[in-house]
């Protein structure tokens, strides 16, 4: 049996979408995007078949098109974009994958996106303490070719109570720990995406086994968990 793929002409409606991004343009193609939507879905649930081999996955979510436009500026109705994400089974096991497809712009991401302010402080205060794992991780060859940088947002200058001169004020100044892998559209028609996706996620593990731990101990390293 073939692999899901994404289609090109998934690329070409999500293109039209955006250009026509209207109640009744999509009224008068709804059919066509309920077509491509169930492939898709297809797909993320082939991602989240792969991710269970390797790790416990409590869900798998693919976003609705409709955008929820009450508190935002931008009032087109519509996303022109799929997006999903996989969520890690159990209090022991943090953070998550998200998948974004869209033409030009698709990327899987992991990580952590909005820490509780417990959890943001206890990230904190461990990498105050030692930065060296995590710097370690970070570095390793085959972990920085696959997803680069840490990104995610951050303060201008340092979190209250944290001293800005900190060797490693660069990760404690962060309120986000994510890590982005951009796809160009020919790498995601590819019948090797699903793979490659695969690849990057079974990569992030050992950031994720060691954040996982750091939030589940205190700093002397004793379980939180009961």
């Amino acid at each position: 049996m073939l692999d899901p793929i994404i289609t090109k002409e998934t690329l070409i409606f999500l293109s039209r979408l955006e250009k026509n991004n209207n109640r009744e343009w999509f009224g008068e193609n709804k059919k066509e995007f309920k077509t491509h939507e169930a492939q898709v879905k297809v797909f993320y649930e082939e991602v989240g078949n792969r991710l269970r081999l390797h790790d416990e996955i409590e869900k798998v979510k693919m976003f609705r098109i409709y955008r929820d436009v009450r508190f935002s500026k931008n009032k087109t109705p519509y996303k022109a974009h799929f997006a999903g994400s996989f969520s890690r089974l159990g209090a022991q096991r943090r953070g998550g994958y998200y998948l974004h497809i869209k033409p030009g712009e698709s990327f899987v991401a992991a990580g952590f996106w909005a820490p509780n302010k417990e959890d943001l402080l206890r990230i904190r205060k461990e990498f105050e303490q030692d930065a060296s794992e995590i710097r370690e991780i970070m570095a390793e060859s085959g972990f920085k070719k696959i997803w680069g940088a840490l990104g995610g947002d951050e303060v201008k200058t340092a979190p209250k109570g944290f001293d800005k001169t900190h060797t490693d004020i660069d990760l404690i100044k962060k309120k986000q720990y994510v890590f982005v892998r951009k796809f160009t559209d020919e790498q995601v028609l590819s019948p090797n995406f699903v793979h490659e996706i695969d690849e990057a996620y079974r990569a992030i593990r050992p950031f994720f086994d060691y954040m996982s731990d750091v939030l589940t101990t205190n700093l002397n390293g004793e379980s939180l968990l009961d």
